[in-house]
């Protein structure tokens, strides 16, 4: 049975008041500070329990940007330490108000892990 992690520890990850409408969508911003791990998989992003496709999702690391379908076993998304990703969605609108983004991803020995926040977006 893989281990469970709980979500107030996922939400950590958050960085909180990073979400933001972009012209072409959303984004919003993880900071790792709990330990160095692998996503073997991205599993789509959510905007109020809604599921954006997955070629609509994307994420940047050093200001490069990927496709989630393009994380693998063999190409894994890494959760460096003490280290900022970009998510996000394209082709998305985000509600006026508190939105709650739900967000997951596949990790080798623990299985799908998600996890949601809600925050107030920002505009760029």
């Amino acid at each position: 049975m893989p281990l469970q992690v709980p979500g107030f520890l996922l939400r950590r990850l958050y960085v909180r008041g990073s979400l933001r409408r972009t012209d072409d969508g959303f984004q919003l911003e993880l900071k790792n500070t709990l330990g160095s791990g692998y996503a073997r998989r991205l599993l789509p992003l959510k905007v109020n329990g809604a599921e954006i496709p997955l070629d609509s999702c994307f994420f940047k690391v050093d200001g490069v940007r990927h496709a989630f379908a393009d994380v693998t076993p063999e190409s894994p998304f890494s959760l460096a330490l003490n280290r900022t990703s970009v998510l996000g969605g394209q082709g998305v609108s985000l509600p006026e108000g508190v939105v709650e983004v739900t967000i997951g991803f596949q990790v080798q020995g623990l299985g799908d892990l998600s996890f949601s926040v809600k925050d107030t977006p920002a505009s760029d």
